[in-house]
């Protein structure tokens, strides 16, 4: 619906090509031809422009991502308003979003874990400036070139204790990575965050997402009522201290998940000091009896 964008120019920013968005905006690459760098602009939907609530909300992303500069989220530039849409210039970030990833099939265990980590690094700044992202899930976090991890879209972020809006028809989160609390419409905290992660780690590690993929009521019913095996069930490598974390990011019960990222990244720490321990210890693998057959063959000719 906002296509017409891509060629236009809105406030000082030159509009490129459209590289994603969901329910709270679609996302922009543009050149800011002040200072002549590329950006990524968010803009708030045209049927939520005249929602103020919405409004609002989508401006308090610029205002919370913006008090905190940390490596593993995405900068926030300007927010601004131009020719009836209000927008956010956020820091472009070349690379894949982790669902890219996970689209060529199921993470190393360690490179799941290690991503796992470097997201809940990024959950700590924020949920230390009183931020709930409130929409973790791998479409919202990039994998840059350098391997570098950053959670993207504060669009849904809300400040820590304030009651959610009440607004028909609009979703805060997206339906397979929401938490239990998010889908009755309670009042949302850091410990969604948490459970969202949970989701998205299982998604890294077995290719789909445990609740489904899909918007429709079969997934609140999952959210809602499944139990999640473990994912050692599904993939014997991975170890049991990993499936314990994961089963508890995903306790329905709030009050039972991890209390802060900073207790959920000790923890993912320790799994993947296990992993390192783990892969030092393993057993080399004897060569196959041609090759050892072919080195003693070398062996006796090089000393003839």
């Amino acid at each position: 619906m906002d296509q017409e964008l891509s060629g236009s120019t809105i406030s000082h920013y030159e509009i490129l090509d459209r590289i994603g968005g969901g329910g709270m905006g679609s996302v922009y690459r543009a050149r800011d031809t002040r200072l002549n760098r590329i950006v990524a602009l968010k803009f708030l939907p045209r049927e939520l422009t005249g929602n103020e609530a919405a409004r609002e909300r989508f401006v308090n992303e610029a205002r919370t991502a913006s008090t905190f500069d940390h490596p593993h989220v995405a900068t926030v530039f300007d927010v601004g308003e131009a020719d009836g849409r209000v927008f956010i210039a956020m820091a472009y970030i070349p690379g894949e979003t982790l669902k890219e990833r996970i689209a060529r099939g199921p993470l190393g265990i360690v490179e799941a874990v290690d991503i796992a980590l470097q997201i809940t690094e990024g959950l700590i700044e924020a949920h230390e400036h009183g931020i709930a992202h409130r929409d973790i899930k791998p479409a919202n976090v990039v994998l840059t070139l350098d391997g570098t991890v950053k959670i993207v879209d504060f669009g849904l972020a809300n400040l820590v204790g304030l009651p959610p809006e009440n607004q028909p028809g609009l979703f805060m989160g997206t339906l397979p990575y929401m938490s239990p609390e998010q889908l009755r419409n309670e009042p949302v905290d850091h410990r969604s965050d948490i459970w969202s992660l949970g989701v998205t780690l299982v998604e890294m590690l077995t290719g789909s997402a445990p609740f489904g993929r899909s918007d429709t009521g079969p997934v609140l019913y999952m959210v809602a009522s499944h139990e999640v095996p473990p994912v050692s069930a599904q993939r014997p490598d991975v170890p049991p201290a990993l499936d314990r974390v994961i089963a508890r990011c995903l306790e329905k019960d709030r009050r039972q998940r991890y209390r802060s990222a900073v207790e959920l990244h000790d923890e993912l720490r320790r799994c993947r000091g296990l992993l390192t321990v783990a892969k030092a210890a393993a057993p080399v693998a004897p060569a196959p009896r041609q090759g050892r057959l072919r080195t003693l063959v070398r062996r006796i000719f090089s000393s003839s």
